[in-house]
């Protein structure tokens, strides 16, 4: 597989389109067996005015269209940020082998830092879990934008 750090660019710079919407700055990319990009988001949550357009979301429907069913089996996520609940529940529900983070979610994370449902054994899907790959960037990314915001 690629390297994390420039996977976790590539990431960024998605993470730098949401911006433009005014939406909080979140990047993700899907990652098939290969190493091949086939799923891409960044948040659309405002442009969309739909809740559930979370980074993560976005980029595992991209992947799940491009490969023509829902099951990422042995696929890899690179989001900037942790995932929340529902990311994390889809991303197990999908099948995904690997997630890759940056930024660490200390109020609704849910790869670690206020739940760990990846790697729950009560989940039925566990993945492995990546954690802190450039992470002061993608953190400070997001304190810039919230900076603002508060």
């Amino acid at each position: 597989m690629s390297d994390h750090a420039a996977l976790m660019r590539e990431a960024i710079s998605l993470a730098k389109i949401a911006l433009a919407t005014n939406d909080v700055p979140v990047g993700a990319l899907v990652l098939n067996q290969d190493g091949v990009v086939v799923g891409r988001g960044n948040n659309l949550r405002e442009l969309d005015k739909d809740p559930t357009a979370h980074a993560e979301i976005v980029a595992m429907r991209e992947a799940a269209l491009h490969n023509k069913t829902w099951r990422l089996d042995g696929h890899t996520l690179v989001v900037t940020l942790e995932p929340c609940a529902m990311c994390a529940g889809a991303i197990s529900q999908s099948r995904i082998k690997t997630v890759i983070f940056g930024a660490w979610d200390e109020k609704a994370g849910a790869v670690g830092s206020v739940w760990d449902i990846l790697r729950d054994p009560r989940t039925p899907h566990q993945a492995e879990v990546v954690s802190g790959v450039l992470e002061a960037e993608c953190a400070q990314l997001l304190q810039e934008f919230f900076k603002d915001k508060r």
